[in-house]
């Protein structure tokens, strides 16, 4: 039963505040969600412009090195767990039970504390920046005994605040695991799903089992640095490398968690603007799967460099590069859906579309970094920063735009300004690519990342690279206003906004028994 109703009586200021902090309501938390992971994603993008300001010349210009590295790593954990993850989760709650047929998310109570929780985590996380000795400046990847030895005193904070986001991560798991399996309309049968929320299903489980993980390495951490133990501290008899093993085997299947559901975002567009129904079902489903369990069995490529056994470093070799075989399979079936397909080029088809093609590329780094021996070569330089900058930003940060695009008229029942979202979509392409193409090179000369200053000879391409990412940070601005504007005063949509589009009527079935566009099944 749907408790929002339990706060609609009231009248005035105090109700429009209550609804918003009270509400169980799956649409709701979807937009809380939602508006919460474009506020983080600008935080997170200062932060980057601010890093890629100091790397314009050779030379300290605006910051210090201690602060550069704070900025890192902040810039990096509020992208991942401010911006990217809730985003999914906002597109989660809003779409799932739309689309299975349920009334709303099986548990909405918890549903509204695991958002409630986030905005709480990122203060404390954000405040660090005004504690005794700064913010953490390990990276986000927060390397023992540099986070645990070396570490500021607000290392405390941070830590209880990485345990908040996994809390509330794994409350929203179990939330959309709960409702798939349980709120279904009658005669939605599992392989019947449309893909999105396949993805998300699987994403969940992943989240589940790795999240403890991820609160089980901090909790070492806290031990080290307040309470005596030595498990990072080879003083003590502990090891640095098992900090890195436990970190990677949650942070590998972790960029996975942030990738799945953006295959199941562009597995919805692609067909829509295509006019077909999908390639390849059931070897989508399959090759999502797969890709979920073997995201367990390649954390160490992350660690080429650390004196692994020969024979691990091929185990981990090989079943990296096996890895790029289902991906292979979900390029092959979009652009198999695209094939003789009736196609048109709106705003989300573009974004599907450069995440496809800009996507793939990052794939193919990830292939290269995924040789041991060369890995030799590439490790710790802005190559590897090329490379996931690759899969997260066209990858993840396009979905979510591809998917907000999408559904924008279906949340609000308004059209977007389409000229302007080609606008958007055109200057974020640029941008991306004037920013993070050049990195390659650099990576390939030997530039060392995490680092604000460097050798004269990478100058060019690090002024280029700056200018692309001022050309993406300020090109956001076209997008909140095109959907403030969409919210506002926009012309009304349609009840099947893309299907008449260009006068071309789309009439082939999805495989859900709807739309994603109609209304779900009437739940008897």
């Amino acid at each position: 039963m749907n408790t929002s109703v339990a706060v609609s009586h009231h009248h005035g200021p105090a109700s429009g505040i209550s609804r918003w902090l009270f509400t169980t309501n799956h649409k709701d938390i979807g937009t809380l969600y939602l508006w919460f992971s474009f506020l983080m994603f600008l935080t997170g993008g200062c932060m980057a412009l601010l890093i890629r300001a100091e790397l314009f010349q050779p030379g300290l210009q605006l910051i210090q090195p201690d602060f550069f590295n704070q900025m890192t790593t902040m810039h990096g954990l509020i992208m991942v767990f401010g911006a990217v993850m809730p985003a999914f989760v906002g597109l989660a709650n809003w779409m799932i039970p739309l689309m299975v047929g349920a009334p709303d998310m099986a548990l909405p109570r918890m549903n509204n504390w695991s958002f409630w929780i986030l905005p709480f985590a990122f203060a404390m996380m954000i405040s660090t920046l005004f504690m005794d000795g700064g913010a953490p400046n390990f990276g986000w990847t927060f390397y023992a005994p540099l986070s645990t030895t070396y570490a500021p005193p607000s290392v405390t904070f941070f830590i209880f605040a990485v345990h908040m986001m996994g809390i509330s991560s794994i409350m929203g798991a179990i939330n959309i695991i709960a409702t798939i399996l349980n709120l279904r309309a009658p005669g939605m049968t599992m392989m019947k799903l449309p893909l999105f929320v396949w993805t998300w299903l699987i994403t969940a489980f992943l989240l589940i089992a790795v999240m403890p993980v991820l609160a089980g390495v901090v909790t070492m951490m806290l031990m080290d640095i307040h309470f005596g133990t030595s498990f990072f501290d080879a003083a003590g008899g502990g090891d640095p490398v098992l900090f890195q093993h436990v970190f990677w085997f949650f942070g590998h299947p972790e960029v996975y968690i942030m990738i799945l559901p953006a295959f199941g975002i562009v597995s919805e567009i692609i067909p829509t603007f295509a006019r077909k129904k999908l390639f390849g079902y059931a070897s989508m489903v399959y090759a999502t799967a797969s890709i979920a369990v073997l995201s367990f069995v390649v954390w160490a490529h992350h660690m080429f460099t650390v004196g692994l056994p020969l024979a691990g470093e091929l185990f981990f070799m090989f079943a990296t590069m096996l890895i790029a075989v289902p991906t292979g399979v979900k390029v092959f079936n979009w652009v198999a859906t695209m094939f003789r397909g009736s196609m048109t080029f709106e705003t989300p088809m573009l974004f599907a579309l450069a995440f496809v093609v800009l996507f793939t590329i990052g794939g193919f780094s990830g292939l290269m970094l995924a040789i041991a021996p060369v890995d030799f070569q590439y490790h710790d330089t802005y190559f590897v920063v090329a490379h996931f900058h690759y899969v997260l930003v066209p990858g993840a940060v396009f979905a979510i735009m591809a998917g907000a695009y999408y559904w924008l008229p279906k949340w609000c029942g308004n059209y977007y300004n389409e000229t302007m979202g080609k606008v958007h979509f055109w200057c974020n392409f640029i941008g991306v690519n004037i920013t993070f193409f050049p990195m390659h090179f650099i990576g390939l000369a030997g530039m060392p990342r995490r680092i604000p200053d460097y050798a004269l000879q990478f100058a060019d391409f690090n002024a280029i690279a700056t200018v692309g990412a001022f050309i993406f940070g300020f090109s956001q601005l076209i997008f909140l206003y095109n959907v403030i504007s969409c919210i506002r005063n926009s012309k009304p949509a349609s009840d099947r906004v893309w299907e008449g589009s260009h006068g071309l009527e789309w009439t082939v079935a999805s495989p859900a028994p709807y739309h994603s566009f109609s209304e779900p099944p009437q739940v008897k």
